[in-house]
């Protein structure tokens, strides 16, 4: 058609991939890599952040540690000085990781990890109220830092030693209103190790054992303050004790363990002691048979004496420490005491054994006295130090006349040996000294039991009275009573092998070995040679403690009829054998506990006859081995399913 022009219409162009689909498909995946992208960055930027103020903190924990280890080495030393500084600079030191720690505190509210944060603050912030609790302790000491035997500069430099004695016992007073902050702050410390989730943490890491180490550690402190807390009484009431205002008296009873008995050995003699605001005087040392001697009437013996004693038809106060517990065995004394007119009122007994007195010559050396010179040198006679055959000579050796004084030489020794240690700077020997005197009090060769009620509750408290223990567990006490056999303990050693056997109801068996061995040559006891008869057959009775109610299944090894009965709250399972010298004895008790295992775990305790030394022990489960160790103190322990 002329006049118009024809008009094409062009396609687009032909695109399969619609626009839209094309945007979302390319931009969805940067997004996705945006993210973690932000998250790396972010998390790198805590670790930054972090990093200088976890650096910084594990340096004062280090810087720390080492503070620590310096406070120790000084308190080993018995530097008290050196103590009181170097707890300053701690003190310093334990502020700044707790600023340090505070840094992280955010960390707190992070599920798992704010746990183990929340358990460092506690550790920290026990650290430092235990310091606190030290250093009030070591400023309180200083003043008698001479007394003690520490090193250091005291107050008490002036005049003889009694008169330093007396006036640190004057002014000891002061002291006791600082036991109560320490004890306020060790409290604390307490509160705060208790809020420590032990659970959280892995039994051991690259082979090292953790979660056990944490919960020993933490029992050790716990049992250490109460130990503190429950002894306070003791520590407030010592002017008292020491004869501050008021003059006090105590019945000192030497037992020898060489001739065991049930409290820690025969009483061979005694002595009575004065204080006088801290000033000790003897006003009375005396063989014991003399003492038995002076009572007005007589006791009949108890069905034991007559059963296992040789020719014995009356109690004597020599033979009435029969029962295990020290405050049993001296309350029947002192009962029996009172048949003795003029005996002078005590404010307390205390029972010592020869163990102590070979301990306290160590530290003296050599002490003069009646003529002989003791001293601590092995006598071959004897195969023990020579004071202890001297003694034995001196008391028991017949001889054609009365001696006049007999077994009163205890006390003279002790007199000399008490001039000795007095005689001197106090630096010189009383800082071992007390150490000695804590250590035989740990380990039961010294014993006491005072009238007044809060110093003896302390006392208690410290395990330093002898006490058959209440326990809520598994117990074992063994307890040996040599009647009529001489010294002989002299020379016997005692093994002994616990095995439990746990049965898959949880009921639990146990088989007590007790091995005697005397590898000694017997003496010479005959009264007409005149020799001294310290070797000889062991005639003992043996006594063996365990929980209340528990079945005797089978005892060997008793010459007579084993009886089962209780005392003391415990069942007691009773026997008698003999130990020849060159021979041997063996008794193996059998019994099933009146409780079953509870979460897999027994606590057991294993208490040690006063005056016994050296006791091994070997503790095996289903006949496996699980401990091996020498009785000095009581032990409690654990025993694992």
């Amino acid at each position: 058609m002329d006049g118009f022009q024809k008009i094409e219409i062009k396609k687009p162009p032909v695109n399969n991939k619609p626009l839209l689909v094309v945007e979302k498909n390319n931009m969805f995946p940067k997004k996705i890599l945006i993210l973690p992208l932000l998250l790396v960055l972010i998390l790198g930027l805590v670790a930054v952040m972090a990093y200088f103020p976890a650096k910084k903190l594990y340096q004062s924990a280090l810087d720390l540690n080492v503070s620590v280890k310096e406070v120790s080495a000084a308190v080993k030393t018995q530097n008290i000085d050196a103590a009181k500084a170097k707890i300053a600079v701690t003190k310093e030191k334990i502020k700044i990781v707790s600023a340090n720690l505070g840094v992280f505190a955010p960390v707190g509210v992070v599920p798992v990890i704010g746990g183990y944060y929340n358990d460092a603050t506690h550790f920290v912030n026990a650290g430092i109220y235990g310091l606190e609790a030290a250093d009030i302790a070591v400023n309180s000491l200083v003043p008698y830092a001479d007394l003690l035997g520490l090193k250091g500069k005291g107050t008490f430099t002036g005049g003889s030693a009694d008169q330093r004695i007396q006036t640190a016992v004057k002014t000891f007073d002061k002291i006791t209103p600082k036991l109560d902050v320490i004890s306020e702050n060790l409290a604390k410390v307490k509160e705060e190790v208790d809020k420590v989730d032990i659970s959280r943490y892995p039994e051991k890491v690259r082979g090292v054992e953790v979660k056990s180490k944490m919960t020993q550690a933490i029992t050790l402190l716990d049992d250490t303050i109460n130990l503190f807390v429950n002894a306070r009484p003791l520590l407030k009431q010592l002017p008292s004790i020491l004869g501050e205002p008021t003059p006090k008296k105590y019945l000192v009873l030497f037992q020898n363990d060489k001739e065991l008995r049930a409290t820690g050995g025969f009483i061979t003699a005694y002595a009575v002691f004065r204080f006088d605001k801290g000033k000790l005087q003897i006003e009375k040392s005396e063989d014991i048979y003399k003492l038995d001697e002076s009572k007005s009437k007589k006791f009949p013996a108890p069905a034991e004496i007559l059963k296992y004693h040789k020719g014995v038809y009356y109690l004597e106060l020599r033979d009435s420490n029969l029962s295990p517990d020290f405050i049993v065995s001296m309350d029947k004394f002192q009962e029996m005491l009172k048949s003795v007119g003029d005996f002078p009122k005590v404010d307390g007994v205390i029972a010592l054994d020869t163990h102590v007195l070979v301990s306290v010559m160590k530290v003296l050396g050599s002490i003069p006295a009646y003529g002989t010179n003791f001293t601590v040198e092995t006598d071959k006679r004897c195969d023990c130090p020579q004071v202890i055959y001297e003694l034995e000579k001196y008391a028991d050796k017949p001889v054609a006349y009365e001696r006049g004084s007999r077994k009163d030489i205890l006390g003279v020794l002790l007199y000399q040996i008490m001039q000795k240690a007095l005689g001197v700077s106090p630096g010189q020997y009383w800082g071992k000294l007390f150490q000695v005197g804590l250590d035989e009090m740990q380990q039961k060769h010294i014993l006491f039991y005072l009238k007044d009620a809060e110093a003896q509750k302390g006392i208690e408290a410290l395990n330093f009275a002898g006490r058959v223990a209440k326990f809520d567990g598994d117990y074992l006490n063994i307890n040996n009573t040599n009647f009529a056999g001489a010294k002989s303990n002299m020379f016997v050693s005692q093994a002994v092998k616990v095995d439990t056997a746990i049965g898959s109801d949880g009921s639990i068996e146990k088989t007590v070995s007790i091995d005697y061995k005397n590898p000694y040559p017997p003496s010479d006891c005959g009264l007409e040679s005149g020799g001294l008869c310290l070797n000889a057959v062991l005639r003992n009775w043996i006594r063996v403690y365990v929980p209340k109610g528990s079945q005797l299944l089978d005892f060997k090894g008793s010459e007579v009829d084993v009886t089962a009965y209780e005392s003391l709250d415990k069942t007691v399972f009773d026997g008698f054998l003999t130990v020849k010298p060159m021979g041997v004895a063996k008794a193996i008790v059998r019994y099933k506990l009146p409780f079953k295992i509870q979460d897999g775990k027994l606590p057991t305790l294993i208490q040690k006859q006063p005056g016994t030394d050296g006791t091994e022990y070997l503790l095996t489960k289903n006949g496996k081995q699980v401990d091996k160790f020498i009785l000095n103190l009581d032990k409690e322990l654990i025993v694992k399913n």
